[in-house]
């Protein structure tokens, strides 16, 4: 699992630039220093991943561990980027480009890479580590890293235009990319949470240790004078397993949308390979709280899988926080799409700072056909915030050899809701209690579960008429089966009540919808129940 806080927390340039029609001007006025030009193209980059593939993994060289191991937390967070030293930032486009200084929690060296074009030729230059491209105290560990170090990510600030940016541009940032191949993106509430990842290696394989291939190079196209609302980045991926090149597209709207254009190249078999990796973390919500864990009432980055698969269901699965590490797939074929979205947006039930009401929802559109696979959802347990323990991923239905390669194509929309809203009701919230009756023995090991939608199909109920529930288990027993309107209000708002008593210890998956005759009025709640 990732620390999150750790997360939140040269020659000839005249006439290259000169070649290239690179700002000289402005990259000296901002002290970036780079190197010698070399030819650049995706294709390029891509023929260069397939190549390493067919090597052996060769890790990089340690680089100074006994410099980064002093740039601990503490010294970590007093080493800030100087946005005077930005990548564009006087232009072209809109978004200036800061980088993330190396350290304990981070010791890759990542290259980054300026691109631009000549007489139709893309070249690439390297632009070059300097503590002078950062604040830090005189007394800094840091200064004694040696030139050309590198860095551990960088950050896309918010638009350097006034007519754009509400936002100072030198204190906000929409897009981070660092540690392995974790990014994250604010969403409609200019807010971070979860994190997407190139690709999950292996994750929660009994006897096999999880692997993290790593983002090794960043190139940055030189945006076109008149583009104010994209970002075009490019990726090399190395792991002793994997190789693979992305093209990231991102766009910065209301929302923040990134295409993505991905090749892997895999080096040897993986056991489980996770495409397409979602990173989130769930610790409590109003489904189940031990007593008196926390202050809070719930404490969550996302809480729940939303799925529309290749059938047009739409799924609903509440996230839970198990007491060992679980996996749950989803066979389908052709999805839709898929998400971790936080859909609980009330300050009222967090009441933190921190803005978990804010956190954004990732949603996942596939451009083309996947085929057949899963979508499969990793849940680890957790004692605290500080851990992303859930993990949701595409798992293509074929073995996972060496040798093999995937081309996949898809879109990130991080943002408020999601962006293909069902028409049905969808589930806002999962309770689980004592079964029984109030007033009465309550009978030991019976679950009482009420789970309440809300949508306009519900509206349409006619007065007196009690939708149906349609629920499913493997084994075990319902009992006090029913739903009624919640009395609140709010047109639409109905609660599905259950008693549940289970048979065995082991996880039972549930399954539920509302309907009114051949109505079906609500989306699909699945519940993974571990009895006990």
């Amino acid at each position: 699992m990732l620390d999150r806080r750790s997360f939140l927390a040269a020659g000839g340039a005249a006439a290259a630039l000169a070649a290239l029609g690179l700002p000289e001007e402005a990259l000296a006025a901002n002290g970036l220093q780079l190197s010698q030009p070399s030819p650049f193209s995706f294709d390029r980059l891509v023929a260069q991943a397939k190549r390493l593939a067919a090597q052996p993994y060769v890790a990089a060289a340690p680089l100074a561990p006994d410099v980064l191991e002093k740039i601990d937390y503490d010294a970590h967070g007093k080493i800030k980027f100087d946005p005077a030293n930005a990548l564009f930032r006087e232009g072209p486009g809109a978004f200036p480009v800061t980088f993330f200084h190396l350290g304990r929690f981070f010791q890759t060296p990542v290259r980054m890479h300026v691109l631009e074009n000549s007489d139709g030729d893309a070249f690439a230059r390297e632009v070059l580590y300097s503590p002078d491209y950062f604040s830090m105290p005189p007394d800094s560990p840091a200064r004694a890293l040696p030139p050309g170090a590198g860095f551990a990510g960088f950050r896309l600030q918010e638009s350097r235009l006034g007519d754009q940016g509400k936002l100072d541009w030198q204190k906000n940032d929409w897009v981070a990319f660092l540690g392995a191949s974790y990014f994250r993106a604010i969403g409609e509430l200019y807010q971070y949470g979860l994190s997407a990842r190139g690709l999950a290696l292996d994750v929660a394989v009994p006897g096999k240790p999880e692997e993290f291939p790593t983002f090794t190079r960043f190139y940055f196209e030189t945006p076109a004078a008149n583009n104010t609302t994209s970002m075009t980045v490019y990726a090399l991926l190395e792991g002793p397993s994997v190789t693979g090149v992305f093209k990231f597209v991102m766009q910065r709207g209301k929302a923040v949308i990134m295409d993505i254009d991905s090749r892997l190249f895999l080096r040897r078999d993986v056991a489980r390979l996770g495409l397409v990796p979602l990173t989130s973390m769930y610790w409590y919500s109003e489904t189940i709280k031990p007593t008196a864990i926390d202050w809070r009432p719930e404490v969550h980055d996302s809480d729940g899988l939303a799925i529309w698969n290749g059938a047009g269901e739409r799924i609903w699965r509440p996230l839970n926080n198990p007491t060992q590490t679980r996996a749950s797939a989803f066979a389908d074929t052709k999805p839709r799409g898929f998400g971790l979205l936080q859909r609980d947006r009330s300050f009222d039930h967090y009441q933190d700072g921190v803005g978990y009401e804010k956190r954004p929802s990732l949603w996942i559109e596939p451009l083309g056909d996947w085929g057949e696979g899963s979508v499969q959802l990793i849940e680890i347990p957790t004692d605290d915030e500080i851990h992303d323990n859930v993990v949701a991923f595409w798992v293509p239905k074929a073995d996972a050899k060496a040798g093999a390669s995937y081309s996949l194509q898809y879109r990130l929309h991080w943002t408020d809701q999601e962006p293909f809203p069902s028409p049905l009701a969808r589930c806002v919230a999962t309770r689980i209690g004592r079964g029984g009756q109030p007033g009465q023995p309550r009978p030991q090991g019976v679950r009482k579960f009420m789970v309440e939608f809300i949508g306009q199909p519900l509206t349409t109920v006619p007065f007196g008429v009690k939708p149906e529930l349609v629920l499913t288990a493997p084994r075990g027993k319902f009992s006090y089966v029913f739903a009624e309107a919640v009395p609140n209000g709010v047109p639409g708002h109905w609660r599905a009540q259950f008693d549940f008593t289970p048979e065995g210890n082991e996880p039972i998956d549930m399954r539920l919808y509302l309907k009114n005759g051949d109505q079906t009025l609500t989306e699909t709640w699945l519940y993974q129940y571990q009895p006990g």
